[in-house]
């Protein structure tokens, strides 16, 4: 009897977790993404974790919806469509966190990559050896600095530098960050001087955040006109106008269009406030 139940219980988990090995199909990127944006779960728990947060946001959401359909006189059939819709748009929201994760890991990585840099080819003319040039870097530079413990730690459980520093690099989202490394590794094998390498990236990268800077400072100009145009002007003019005119035509001015208005300004506000912190430069300006 022991063993029906025992047998019981692995044919029911079975089945589930056949369920989110078929929805894991779907996302073949992701153990390699979970590890590159340092979240410590597997893939089926992570998609466990959406599946059931993605239920419990729907459900809550099909409460909201039938209240409003209740006030407004809409039919409630209409929630049959929406609750897998929104159950399919919370899940993949929940499932692009991990990309999310990656980009805020890359834009702290770049944010003080540089100045690392820069101290270690310092420190590599100075005649330090690369090995306490890199353990250097442990401290003071954020989330590089967090990059190099990693080398580190590679190092002195009997990891070659090179290799060590090659294997980080590629579970590393910088992409300025691999080409650091990765010069510094081909000098490593082929006996060049790491200086030299060194400041030839390190210039490289100067003069790509300078066009980068000039770029962001060229994207503000017009979105801020924009956002003055659509996000401050257009509502506080729009809504005093759509008051005036509900009230010549004789139309209700209900409180469903009023928070619908206010909804959509908001909406506004957050694309804007998005667009502008998107084409920001990764490092600090």
């Amino acid at each position: 009897m022991s063993s029906e139940l025992s047998g019981a219980g692995p044919r029911k988990g079975s089945t589930f977790d056949a369920f989110i090995e078929y929805i894991g199909s779907f996302f073949p990127d992701l153990r390699k993404s979970l590890r590159i944006a340092k979240i410590k779960k597997s893939p089926p728990d992570y998609i466990k974790d959406a599946v059931v947060y993605s239920t419990l946001v729907s459900l809550v959401m099909l409460i909201i919806y039938a209240l409003v359909f209740i006030t407004a006189f809409i039919n409630l059939l209409w929630l049959i469509i929406l609750f897998p819709i929104t159950l399919v748009l919370v899940f993949l929201f929940f499932m692009k966190r991990v990309d999310v994760s990656v980009s805020r890991r890359e834009r702290r990585i770049d944010k003080d990559l540089l100045f690392a840099g820069r101290q270690l080819l310092i420190e590599i003319r100075g005649g330090i050896p690369l090995y306490d040039a890199v353990s250097h870097l442990t401290n003071d530079y954020g989330e590089v600095s967090l990059v190099f413990r990693e080398i580190m730690d590679k190092t002195n459980l009997g990891v070659p530098l090179d290799v060590a520093m090659e294997d980080v690099a590629e579970e590393t989202p910088s992409k300025p960050f691999k080409r650091l490394i990765l010069q510094v590794v081909n000098s490593i094998r082929s006996g060049s001087d790491i200086a030299v390498a060194l400041e030839t990236i390190l210039d490289q990268m100067s003069q790509e955040q300078i066009i980068e800077i000039k770029a962001y400072g060229q994207k503000l100009n017009p979105l801020g006109m924009f956002y003055m145009l659509f996000g401050i002007i257009v509502p506080s003019l729009g809504v005093t106008l759509m008051v005036t005119l509900l009230t010549f035509t004789g139309v209700p001015f209900t409180q469903i269009l009023l928070w619908g208005t206010l909804l959509l300004i908001l909406l506004v506000q957050y694309i804007f406030l998005t667009m502008i912190e998107s084409s920001r430069p990764r490092f600090e300006v």
